[in-house]
């Protein structure tokens, strides 16, 4: 089997203490097989953008591509910027990695092998098939997204362990399939990222990966957590209502 263009896309937002530390996890094996390594900082008020440059300059890394919006697009609009380009670039797997290190870019080369070796389309690094209480998620999270997970899984008719993770990879042959332009700029864009993947019957799989809730992660408050569940029961709403 022919080996898979791979890129790697570092979403970024006020991840300027993290940003560097988030590449330089990036295992070597994948640093040397991938394409291109490309950051998009979504117009953060910090110097992220600048430090990533500079880390670019400094160690001379040809693979690394450095940009950043002119203005803030949202976590969904800059996914969509990021699919886009990898899309432009015709490569054949996009991994999505947050620059807050909230995942662990370690675990790469086990999210990516699911589509290498084209058993699935779409692979997402599950906090919950790991241990994610006794490694710091705190309960309401915890809660919360085994309450959407239950009730989402019973809608779509799936059996996911989690919805809610941000560490994905994706065939870039599934995501021409998946009108994701048209999708929402707020964070409830990996649930419509899912079930427009269950519409299209496009294989989604699973890993286990540790859970992470460090001083520098990006966590939404208990009040947008709250109006993001509610968009994610919405979401279900629709799809159901379409439907039937």
């Amino acid at each position: 089997m022919p080996s898979k263009k791979l890129a790697i896309f570092v979403i970024a937002y006020e991840s300027v203490a993290t940003l560097i530390s988030a590449m330089e996890r990036i295992p070597a094996e994948i640093k040397e097989k991938c394409e291109e390594i490309y950051v998009i900082d979504d117009a953060s008020p910090d110097n992220g953008y600048y430090a990533a440059l500079g880390y670019k300059h400094l160690h001379n890394i040809k693979k690394l591509n450095v940009f950043r919006n002119k203005n803030n697009l949202g976590y969904g609009g800059n996914q969509k910027k990021g699919y886009n380009y990898a899309l432009g670039k015709n490569y054949d797997v996009v991994v999505m990695l947050h620059g807050d290190v909230q995942y662990a870019p370690e675990k790469i080369p086990e999210l990516i092998k699911p589509l290498e070796n084209g058993t699935a389309d779409m692979v997402i690094g599950s906090r919950i098939l790991g241990r994610p209480i006794k490694q710091g998620m705190p309960i309401w999270k915890y809660i919360g997204n085994r309450f959407l997970t239950l009730v989402e899984n019973k809608v779509l008719g799936l059996n996911l362990s989690e919805y809610h993770s941000g560490f994905r990879a994706y065939s870039l042959d599934a995501l021409r399939k998946v009108p994701f332009n048209l999708f929402t700029n707020n964070y409830h864009f990996d649930t419509e990222m899912i079930i427009h993947f269950k519409d299209k019957n496009l294989r989604i799989a699973e890993i286990p990966i540790p859970t992470h809730y460090g001083p520098e992660s990006h966590q939404i408050s208990a009040k947008k957590s709250f109006f993001y569940g509610l968009n994610i029961l919405q979401l279900l709403w629709n799809y159901k209502f379409k439907k039937n």
